[in-house]
């Protein structure tokens, strides 16, 4: 359930369905390995835009060239018509893109409110030391407020004080969405957010992605829990060897036989690969 605040500090937007994400012949090579060799998509705003393919398909290496991690070795990227900023998280996060990781990223000594607070430390005036030590008045406050509505997004704002390596593990994933939420995007990408989750843990995380949703927030989603995508995304991109092989609806995407051979083949279910 969304607070009163959330409004005020998460504010909605309005997806239009027009091209937020557009990818021209992406590529980013290791050496002789083509991890990504060519990939086109677009991704549009309002739209929850599934990833997927078998283990070294390229989603990975994909998602941390649009999120900077890497740079591409060649191709073009924009977002919003704008050409997007290439081999900086920080400045890809400051134009609107924020991300999750397979490997959690997230500060284990600090509190899960503390974590949401340091995501979001360019958005303070004051030292961010300071901030988290309660000396620097509104900043602070404001601080703390905004922290605590992307842990109420996530259904954390109970656990707000406790330190993140205390949290099971389902909830340390959750208090990483709330971090990527904390630099308020406008493009949010989930790298294999349900991996390592029991069935309860899965359905609630279904439940608050489709919540961020709400909000206005376009979403890829990289995840080989068939039941996932299927549930939440509209539109899917299967991706192999570095390449697009199919793209459509979930159950488009079930009965294309490039799909099937590719990767369905031998599991007769994304979500049966780990």
């Amino acid at each position: 359930m969304i607070s009163i605040g959330t409004p005020l500090i998460l504010k909605a937007l309005a997806p239009d369905g027009s091209p937020l994400l557009e990818l021209r012949e992406v590529s980013r090579h290791f050496g002789g390995i083509r991890a990504v060799d060519g990939i086109s998509l677009n991704v549009r705003s309002g739209q929850i835009h599934g990833l997927i393919g078998p283990n070294g398909s390229g989603k990975s290496t994909l998602v941390n060239v649009i999120s900077g991690l890497y740079t591409p070795t060649a191709g073009s990227m924009l977002l919003r018509g704008s050409p997007l900023v290439i081999g900086s998280l920080y400045k890809v996060a400051r134009q609107g893109i924020a991300r999750t990781f397979q490997n959690l990223q997230i500060f284990s000594e600090l509190t899960a409110l503390d974590n949401v607070m340091v995501a979001m430390k360019d958005r303070y005036r004051s030292w961010l030391p300071l901030v988290l030590l309660g000396l620097s008045g509104r900043d602070e406050n404001r601080a703390r407020a905004a922290a605590l509505t992307m842990l109420e997004m996530v259904g954390l704002a109970d656990q707000a004080r406790t330190v993140a390596k205390d949290l099971p593990y389902g909830a340390q994933r959750l208090l990483e969405i709330a971090r990527a939420l904390g630099r308020r995007p406008e493009l949010l990408i989930l790298d294999e957010p349900a991996a390592g989750l029991a069935h309860p843990d899965v359905m609630l995380l279904v439940e608050i992605i489709r919540r961020i949703h709400e909000r206005g927030i376009s979403i890829i989603l990289i995840e080989h829990h068939m039941e996932v995508v299927s549930g939440l995304c509209d539109i899917v991109t299967v991706l192999d060897g570095g390449r697009v092989i199919a793209e459509g609806s979930a159950e488009e995407i079930r009965r294309n036989p490039r799909v099937i051979e590719a990767y369905l083949g031998s599991c007769q279910s994304v979500g049966a690969e780990r």
